[in-house]
């Protein structure tokens, strides 16, 4: 039985495609929904073209009422029981009830190499820091910013002349790979953490 994943975006998408493309054939997730606080993520409509179901909640409206906006978050995933949730550049910093709820099915990419560099601007840090290596992570989701049990790793080696964005950009083809990986481990119930490159 394939686990149901849904992802959740505020962007153009591009890690929700890697993660999407790779559920086929023998892989044991399928996608289930792509969700966005952004109606106008660009994401949202790469998805729709993969065939997979699709909704948008505007968190502007909401204000600080982060709870209200969670209601609608949950009442949109309740619909499709997922066993899995992969944050894939969701801007949005959920509180402790709501990752309480889904607590071990929720997965998150981060453009550091956890612990370092919690939070945003990280290519920026990095570099700020003088730091030779730089990555991403793939992590569990829990009540605290950018923690929770580590699951997989990604480095990239900092040049001279680098830049947040030329960072951003080598990062990129690395947390396509990273991503769809752990999932597929996770989805299978094996948290043994991956290091790529290996």
């Amino acid at each position: 039985m394939s686990k149901r994943v849904a992802i959740l975006i505020s962007g153009c998408g591009s890690n929700m495609v890697a993660l999407a493309q790779s559920m086929q054939g023998d892989h044991p997730a399928r996608p289930v929904l792509v969700l966005s606080n952004d109606p106008e993520a660009g994401g949202l409509a790469k998805a729709r073209d993969m065939g997979i179901a699709t909704a948008a909640f505007d968190h502007k409206p909401f204000g600080k009422d982060r709870a209200g906006f969670e209601e609608e978050l949950n009442a949109a995933l309740q619909q499709v029981q997922p066993d899995i949730i992969c944050l894939a550049g969701f801007m949005r910093i959920l509180t402790a009830d709501f990752t309480a709820k889904w607590d071990g099915r929720i997965l998150n990419i981060h453009p550091s190499l956890l612990p370092k560099y919690k939070g945003l601007h990280t290519h920026a840090r990095a570099l700020a820091a003088g730091d030779a290596e730089h990555g991403c992570t793939v992590h569990e989701v829990t009540s605290a910013l950018d923690d929770g049990p580590i699951l997989g790793q990604a480095r990239i080696t900092i040049a001279p002349g680098d830049t947040p964005d030329t960072l951003a950009a080598k990062l990129l083809p690395l947390e396509h790979q990273l991503y769809p990986a752990v999932l597929a481990r996770f989805a299978e119930g094996d948290r043994t953490p991956i290091y790529l490159p290996a």
